[in-house]
């Protein structure tokens, strides 16, 4: 009997193998993570007057050509600018069998960009959310909101991931997990997933994160450690352990747990319940197999928290829950946990900007 659950990267290239996911070009190796597969944007961008689903029985092609604007070139490169929505055709397409679904979700570097990214499909109902099946194209909404980029074809803003079944976790599971193998340092909070807190009383210092600046440079999303974190981020600093959000602002925060996927797990991160706050913590949120596991060389890992408040003000305290884990068991272990001899880049993280900046 095939097992249920998150499938791994051997049985991602499995899929390929048989076409179930096919590109033009075809897919490298590059792009096989441990419980996911990145995503390529592809030669044009179309911008469009607003964010759209295709809906029941509708194209995304017919959508586009129902509100594009104009279209742009990524071949050499071009800028999308802040507070514009563009539509991406994607490199990938897939052939869904039934029995498999996919979901998909922002890398980590783009949802510490502020570059809100969304899968889109035909006949889609929800952003991110691909059912058993399906047949066609992908497409990723793409709409920087900090920061102006520079994006080029190739590029990988956002990535998926495939299951089989279901076999996410329920809290009386995660709760013998977390007594076999700790995957908190301290106390578990447990409802629905996984709770976590926001840190604000490090350890030295009053630094707590990062909030964006309005106006800036563009950043090419292909240049690695290039840019000084000054000139698009000032410094959030908390002496009480308390801070205050402001309307609209995007703010980096880190959370007060560090955290553990065993290797025969994935999860992902979702915003907790809104009525803890007009606020929204995390727009990317897959966490890999490994991802702060000793087997994989780390020793927890803390979360990065990308922050927006909405309407009003809002005060954020020390330890405050604002987010959950929803962890869910893998088909099988994978063959690379995430930080074990790949480029992972957040192994051991505590607060930490897009992988773009430097000190």
């Amino acid at each position: 009997m095939t097992a249920t659950g998150v499938l791994p990267a051997q049985e991602l290239r499995q899929l390929i193998d048989a076409g179930v996911i096919a590109a033009d070009p075809a897919i490298l190796p590059a792009q096989i993570q441990p419980a996911s597969l990145d995503l390529r944007l592809g030669h044009v961008a179309y911008r469009v007057r607003a964010s759209f689903l295709a809906g029941k029985d509708r194209s995304v092609a017919d959508r586009i050509a129902e509100f594009e604007m104009h279209r742009i070139d990524l071949t050499e490169g071009a800028v999308l600018e802040k507070g514009c929505v563009y539509v991406v055709p994607l490199m990938e397409r897939l052939a869904l069998p039934p029995g498999i679904t996919a979901v998909a979700n922002a890398k980590s570097s783009t949802g510490r960009l502020d570059l809100l990214t969304r899968t889109i499909t035909d006949g889609g109902v929800e952003f991110d959310r691909i059912a058993e099946g399906y047949h066609g194209p992908l497409y990723a909404e793409v709409c920087p909101r900090s920061f102006s980029v520079l994006a080029r074809a190739g590029q990988r803003l956002n990535q998926i991931r495939f299951r089989r079944g279901q076999a996410v976790l329920s809290d009386a599971d995660l709760l013998a997990l977390h007594a076999q193998e700790p995957l908190v340092d301290g106390s578990a909070v447990i409802s629905d997933g996984l709770g976590f807190s926001v840190d604000l009383r490090p350890e030295s210092g009053d630094l707590v994160g990062y909030r964006a600046k309005p106006h800036t440079g563009v950043i090419d999303l292909d240049r690695i450690g290039h840019y000084p974190a000054a000139e698009f981020w000032e410094d959030v600093r908390a002496r009480d352990g308390r801070i205050i959000l402001d309307p609209g602002a995007f703010y980096i925060l880190v959370s007060r747990e560090a955290v553990t996927i065993p290797p025969d797990y994935a999860a992902e991160m979702a915003p907790y319940l809104a009525m803890v706050g007009e606020f929204r913590v995390h727009y990317a949120g897959f966490f890999d197999p490994g991802f702060g596991h000793a087997a994989a060389g780390g020793r927890g890992s803390r979360g990065v928290l990308e922050v927006r408040c909405h309407e009003a003000p809002f005060v954020l305290e020390h330890g405050q829950v604002v987010g959950r884990l929803v962890y869910e068991r893998m088909a099988a272990r994978p063959e690379t946990l995430y930080g074990a001899g790949i480029a992972s880049n957040y192994q051991g993280q505590g607060l930490k900007l897009a992988k773009h900046f430097r000190d």
